[in-house]
């Protein structure tokens, strides 16, 4: 699984293309030759996986239970506007106008890297989100990360 690492700020030029960090780039040695997917976010951010990584989430996605009414609308909900990705030879992508228009993103972009995904926010979204960071983020770890373990203590 990769590990992504930081937080990038971008800018899109005229053509909607997005110059690639190079220190995100190190991070990408294969996106040369696999290529990038690019993605809508839970929340209104899209997500860039390498193409090894989404092959793995499409391979979970066919493993579902395709009878399921509920199941059918998530998969065409989550898989809508997934697009490949290529670096030009400056090192930049052609991010889809559609995708852009549903994150709200014009010209100021933030990548924010985490684990096996990096996150592509509007810039002023991503900065209202952490603007609401909850007040005690200590009680936030407790109750997320609190647990982690006991299972394996008791055992």
């Amino acid at each position: 699984m990769s590990q992504f690492l930081g937080e990038f700020d971008c800018k899109l030029d005229s053509k909607l293309r997005m110059m690639i960090p190079v220190g995100l780039k190190k991070q990408l040695p294969e996106a040369d030759a696999e290529g990038l997917v690019i993605n809508r976010g839970f929340e209104k951010h899209l997500v860039i996986y390498t193409r090894k990584e989404w092959n793995k989430i499409v391979d979970d996605l066919s493993k579902l239970n395709q009878y399921e009414k509920k199941t059918r609308e998530f998969i065409r909900y989550f898989t809508r506007g997934a697009s490949e990705l290529s670096l030009d030879s400056a090192g930049r992508v052609l991010l889809p106008k559609t995708l852009l228009e549903y994150a709200g993103i014009d010209a100021d972009v933030v990548l924010s890297c985490q684990f096996n995904k990096i996150e592509v926010w509007a810039k002023a979204a991503y900065d209202s989100q952490l603007d609401n960071e909850p007040e005690n983020f200590a009680n936030l770890a407790e109750e997320v990360m609190g647990n982690k373990g006991k299972g394996e203590q008791n055992g």
